[in-house]
């Protein structure tokens, strides 16, 4: 396994220097490492944007004012909040990370910043979020990922002109990038110092300054400068893995991609469009019901069987999932999330050895389900329990010298002629979301 991996971080080096001349430091190959195999952690989209219950995009889509918007700073006090709660629910579940919003595109801070007024501290609350998040996360050995948007719809030099968003917030001129960038270095050098190790840097945005998708040409109206960025992240902390949700192929600098709301190879939600897998680890995020941020009327909750068939396919596609929650303004998170995310967890304490430490399946997600894959083993993740018979063809390995229910051991019946592996599954699932059947195999 050394070998194996030492091998990889030799590849994925020469690589990344011969497409683009950023050469990831040892640590940052490591964190890659780690990332891939984690394969499962929560998403929390919450601030001020979560008090009128109507999402987070709730600036843009109701065509607030910045100086209507402002005045939710007053009423933002999370009396509730706790972060101790927040991150054992998360390990509770399963999940192997956190990734935070620290600002989204309402501009407002979640930390204690000394460049910009619209922040935590200036609320009724007076209590750095980042800080409690952080070393939360520390104690209780959780790795924080955190997002920053790279628009604003408040600031008056983010070039809100040319940009698809944000145009009904009352600002005016024409905006001033190399201010906003300077801005925009500025905190994330101090979520970078104050806060211990950040596992990753998450950015949204960047669509923002391009055309609608679907169109051909979807390059930046803007030069976001990138290589200045990505560059600050890399020198304050190497390890840092930094992800862009542009909806595009990666570009130079960046250590994972990541997919809104889709599957690699998917385009069910229309925001993959042009998007190639490459190869370094991969994120899909996806919400609980149909809302990122806290949404009072939005009640079409994905049951406990769709989302654990939902990390079963990311892990046989060789992706990690990663779980929206949109906590109520007051800090608490509703009883649907939570009963949702124990049921996960109760899950993976049977079956988290099919999904973690696993690489895609050789064969994409079929109609039936998917595989995950490591060294000597094979999970069938067998989904539907109208199968009668799963068949899995050019199967890659020469014999396979067990097969058996992961969750009992019990035995498991398997043919494996011409290169074709059949297993009879009739009955297997019993209600289950997903019957895990286990092949050892040897090449």
């Amino acid at each position: 396994m050394r070998k194996v991996l030492f091998l990889l971080l030799i590849t994925v080096a020469f690589a990344a220097k011969a497409q683009n001349g950023y050469i990831p430091s040892a640590s940052n190959l490591e964190a890659r490492q780690w990332f891939g195999d984690a394969k499962f952690g929560l998403f929390v989209h919450w601030g001020p944007f979560s008090i009128p219950g109507d999402g987070e995009w709730v600036m843009n889509n109701r065509g607030i004012t910045v100086k209507n918007y402002t005045r939710l700073m007053d009423f933002f006090n999370p009396i509730d909040f706790d972060a101790a709660k927040w991150v054992s629910m998360a390990k509770d579940a399963g999940m192997q990370y956190i990734t935070l919003i620290t600002r989204h595109h309402d501009g407002f801070s979640m930390w204690d910043t000394r460049y910009s007024d619209f922040n935590i501290m200036n609320t009724p609350y007076k209590k750095d979020i980042v800080k409690q998040i952080a070393d939360e996360c520390h104690k209780q050995h959780i790795k924080l990922f955190l997002y920053y948007s790279l628009l604003d719809w408040r600031r008056d030099d983010y070039p809100f002109t040319t940009g698809r968003t944000g145009q009904k917030s009352g600002r005016t001129g024409n905006g001033d990038y190399a201010s906003y960038l300077q801005f925009m270095k500025n905190q994330l050098t101090e979520l970078l110092t104050n806060y211990g190790e950040i596992a990753g840097i998450w950015f949204d945005g960047h669509w923002d300054q391009t055309a609608p998708e679907g169109e051909a040409d979807r390059s930046a109206r803007i030069n976001w400068r990138y290589d200045e960025i990505y560059g600050l992240i890399h020198q304050l902390q190497p390890q840092c893995l930094i992800g862009n949700n542009h909806h595009l192929t990666p570009f130079a600098g960046e250590d994972f991609q990541m997919f809104e709301k889709d599957l690699p190879g998917e385009n069910k939600s229309g925001l993959s469009f042009q998007q190639p897998v490459r190869t370094m680890p991969v994120e899909t995020c996806e919400t609980i019901n149909n809302s990122w941020g806290f949404n009072l009327t939005d009640t079409t909750y994905k049951s406990y069987d769709e989302l654990v068939r939902y990390l079963a396919k990311a892990a046989g596609t060789g992706v990690n999932f990663l779980l929206n929650i949109g906590p109520m303004p007051n800090g608490k998170i509703q009883p649907e999330f939570i009963e949702r995310l124990h049921s996960m967890g109760s899950w993976l304490k049977v079956y988290g050895e099919s999904i973690y430490n696993t690489q895609g399946g050789y064969l994409r997600p079929q109609s039936w389900g998917c595989i995950s894959q490591k060294t000597g083993k094979v999970y069938v993740h067998v989904l539907d329990n109208k199968e009668t018979t799963v068949t899995l063809p050019q199967f890659p390995f020469k014999k396979i010298t067990k097969a058996y229910l992961l969750k009992d051991n019990s035995p498991v019946k398997v043919q494996l002629d011409k290169g074709t592996a059949s297993i009879p599954v009739a009955g297997l699932m019993q209600n289950e979301p997903d019957a895990v059947i286990v092949l050892e195999v040897t090449p």
